[in-house]
């Protein structure tokens, strides 16, 4: 029970609507309990048997009556003022009530056809929940009207805020568990206020569910005060009103009363800043927020062998379990269900009665049918510029001699694209999300276009930023992410993009994007979505004055494990081949696309007509640098992937070429690191007759890599004769230090490369000993140089590839 009891004055609610919401509710918390322990006998057409229950109880009983209560009078909202709303349910495990509500309002039967709206379609909705075959006991991607599944806890406020940005006309109701609200990244998320425009977003209407406990113990909401936490929200920009009590007599009429007071001002406050003339004040204030007191497990068993189970954590999943051992468990959960009356509830053929379907909204306005829920349906294709206009242009004679930062056409692309989607009302159709790297990460060109969003007071100092910008910038991975993908499974396009050891952070929400994405391919009324997006720059190659902490490639080895239809990981080696996979990524749908690539200025080699073969191909070997014809045999292979790496590599040729030039040397470069895997492995995976091709069958591969080795080598598993792949990457050495010091640490730099080659070669050519003695030496030079003069040495500092057949004469020094 709450602490106490709090019912802000209600407004008018006529018995007989009070009366038919009250039903609903209870119509939808016996289908939830029913999903939890029914197979057999649905409505209680004859007693319970033991043979009616599931052998094994799964799912989560307590927070489900608060969330079907949260709906019933949603769906009264809508009715009233036919509005477009977004139901996000922070509370996963919920899955049973949300299930029930999209049955209830005829969604399910409709995109599921096999669980029909009568008795026959409740057996089937049972029978299906947390079983074999059947659905999650989360608010699954299964769920109608979902695009939170909130199995891990923390994300409902961010996904939430996605939806609303850009959608002037969504309401979003997002229920946060007070147990979630015990995660850093809800933490984070409250900080909406300082994001969310009136004058062209839409509105989150935060519903802070306080039923006291998690699954083993009290939340830390539940034991705080009203006032302290009403006092939280306001520091955080809300203005919150609560609302506590367990009698469903009076909680309804206020609850109901509270949520059409925060509409009608949620409809003000967008209204005076859409006026035309409104000065920018008119869109920062306080936005409207509810906070909820109900018991744990409301309406369920009160007391189970001689314990406190409603208002108690022991409510929090199955709060009557043991029914085979415990004959008095299968008559109180048998007293339980028939406590909702069902024969009041459902008709002879099982069928929710009239008066009840009739409380539904018409179409898409139901929250389970609402295409916001399906961004799929809203969505449409960018408008992206023919990429002519941001390309590097280099030819056969500079090529590998100029120095461009590689983000730098995405950045300009992007731009376009920004200008391109932007309406007249300030929205668009794109955002990019960066956590206050834009610049930093050679993106700035949006800014010739956009400001950074932020609605808080402005100062005279500040430059590009206000509360029309449309750049997302907050200092955390998780809202960056999460903005994102509410963004894109409500229909839009964008990009995240971040420091790559700080990519880190919100890895798992990668992962279960992932997840989500793996699953809503199998579902045909799930339409496509656009792919997430996610760039990684500033990597740990070239993080000059950062230390260890930045240096961490590991968000590749987090993806590539994950399902083949979903994961891309590209490797881009210079800026026209940056431009075209970013081209390439927009215009995706249903994927998760990783491109690393380095925003310092580096060598640039290929045309944009060869970037776009190239990263059409997955992975090619580049003739003019390698030391053999393509069709002849090589003596070894030295392979590339990601920018650093292929720079060094390409170093490493030219000492190859010029000190052993009877060694026949192939080199191949990698930008879609999937194509490693076997085609049976993913859909980018080469035949391996097209993998033997590029690396051979049987030659020794020296491969420098730009993440952590044993990805390779996972990828290659199942390759011929795999173990002649010896991989050089990132091996957790690092510091703030010079470039080169930086492949040197890690044993991947030109001359350990060619020393590497030198020793795997089949065989011994002319050269060799003066090669490896050159290597040594070098290397030797390399650390006091770097420790007397703080740079590389000047030959490593100013390296531009001079092609292999135009080398000036040397001493064999190097330099």
């Amino acid at each position: 029970m709450p602490e106490d009891t709090r019912l802000p004055e209600a407004a008018p609610y006529p018995p007989e609507e009070l009366e038919l919401d009250l039903r609903w509710w209870a119509a939808a918390n016996y289908l939830t309990v029913g999903q939890i322990y029914l197979r057999a006998n649905p409505l209680l057409h004859e007693p319970l048997a033991l043979e009616h229950t599931k052998p094994r109880l799964l799912g989560h009983w307590g927070t489900s009556p608060g969330l079907s209560m949260i709906y019933a009078i949603l769906n009264r909202r809508i009715r009233e003022t036919d509005t477009d709303w977004l139901y996000v349910t922070g509370p996963g495990h919920g899955g049973p009530a949300l299930v029930a509500a999209a049955w209830l309002e005829g969604t399910y039967s409709e995109v599921y056809p096999h669980i029909g709206d009568d008795a026959e379609g409740v057996l089937q909705l049972f029978r299906q929940f947390s079983s074999p075959g059947g659905i999650p006991s989360h608010v699954s991607v299964q769920t109608p009207g979902s695009i939170h599944e909130g199995g891990e806890l923390g994300y409902a406020l961010v996904h939430a805020a996605g939806a609303a940005f850009d959608h002037p006309d969504l309401v979003v109701a997002c229920v946060v568990g007070d147990g979630e609200a015990e995660t850093g990244p809800l933490a984070a998320s409250w900080r909406l206020p300082s994001f969310l425009n009136p004058r062209r977003d839409g509105a989150v209407l935060p519903i802070l569910h306080v039923n006291g406990y998690k699954i083993a113990g009290p939340t830390v909401l539940g034991r705080t005060s009203d006032a302290d936490v009403e006092g939280y929200l306001r520091s955080q920009g809300w203005d919150p009103v609560t609302v506590s009590g367990d009698d469903p007599d009076l909680v309804f009429p206020a609850l109901r009363a509270a949520l059409a007071r925060s509409h009608d001002r949620i409809r003000e406050l967008q209204a005076s800043a859409r006026a035309a003339g409104a000065p920018a004040e008119a869109v920062r204030h306080s936005w409207p927020a509810i906070v909820l007191r109900t018991p744990k497990g409301w309406t369920g068993p009160s007391v189970v062998d001689g314990k406190q189970v409603e208002g108690t954590n022991l409510s929090h999943q199955v709060p009557l379990s043991g029914l085979a051992s415990d004959p008095e468990h299968l008559r109180m959960l048998e007293e339980w269900l028939h406590s909702y009356r069902p024969e009041e509830l459902f008709d002879a053929d099982g069928r929710l009665v009239s008066e009840l379907r009739a409380l539904a909204p018409d179409g898409d306005k139901r929250m389970s049918a609402t295409p916001y829920a399906n961004g799929g349906r809203l969505r449409t294709e960018l408008p992206i510029p023919a990429l002519a206009a941001y390309e590097v242009t280099l030819d056969a004679a500079t090529r590998g001699q100029s120095m461009v930062e590689n983000t730098i056409t995405a950045g300009r692309l992007m731009r376009d694209v920004y200008a391109a989607t932007t309406t007249a009302d300030g929205g668009g159709t794109f955002r990019l999300f960066s956590p206050d790297e834009t610049a930093s990460n050679r993106l700035q060109p949006v800014f010739e276009v956009t400001d950074r969003c932020f609605m808080g007071p402005l100062r005279d100092t500040d430059e590009q930023l206000g509360p029309d910008g449309r750049v997302m910038e907050v200092l955390s991975e998780h809202l960056c992410e999460g903005w994102l993908e509410g963004y894109l499974l409500s229909g839009r396009h964008g990009v995240f993009a971040t420091y790559e050891s700080f990519a880190m952070v919100s890895a798992s929400m990668a992962v279960q994007h992932v997840k989500w994405l793996q699953h809503a391919r199998e579902l045909p009324w799930r339409a496509d979505v656009s792919s997430l997006n996610v760039l990684l720059t500033s990597t740990c190659w070239r993080n000059d004055h950062n230390g260890f902490s930045h240096q961490g490639p590991g968000l590749i080895d987090c993806l590539i494990p994950l399902s083949p239809e979903v994961v891309r990981v590209w490797l881009p080696p210079d800026a026209n081949t940056t431009l075209s996979i970013t081209d390439h990524c927009l215009r995706s749908t249903n994927h998760v696309n990783l491109i690393v690539v380095d925003k310092q200025k580096h060598l640039q080699y290929l045309t944009l007509e060869e970037a776009h073969a190239h990263c059409a191909a997955g992975a090619g070997v580049w003739d003019w640098a390698s030391t053999c014809n393509r069709d002849e045999e090589p003596d070894i292979v030295l392979a590339c992937a990601g920018d650093v790496p292929t720079q060094e590599a390409l170093a490493a040729v030219e000492l190859l070429a010029e000190h052993v030039p009877d060694l026949r040397v192939r080199f191949v470069n990698v930008v879609d690191l999937m194509a490693l895997l076997p085609e049976n492995d993913h859909p980018h995976g080469f035949p391996d007759s097209t993998f033997d091709d590029l690396f051979t069958s049987s030659r020794h591969v020296v491969f420098a890599f730009h993440g952590y080795p044993r990805a390779v080598h996972q990828l290659i598993h199942g390759r011929s004769n795999p173990g002649r792949f010896h991989v050089r990457g990132f091996n957790e050495q690092g510091t703030t230090t010079t470039p080169f010091d930086m492949v040197v640490l890690n044993r991947m730099s030109r001359f350990h490369l060619a020393h590497e080659v030198l020793r795997r070669a089949d065989r011994r050519v002319a050269g060799w000993d003066t090669l490896t003695e050159l290597c040594e030496r070098r290397l030797a030079e390399h650390r006091p140089y770097i420790e007397e003069h703080l740079e590389d040495l000047p030959d490593i500092a100013d390296w531009t590839w001079r092609g292999l057949d135009s080398r000036p004469a040397t001493d064999g020094s190097g330099r």
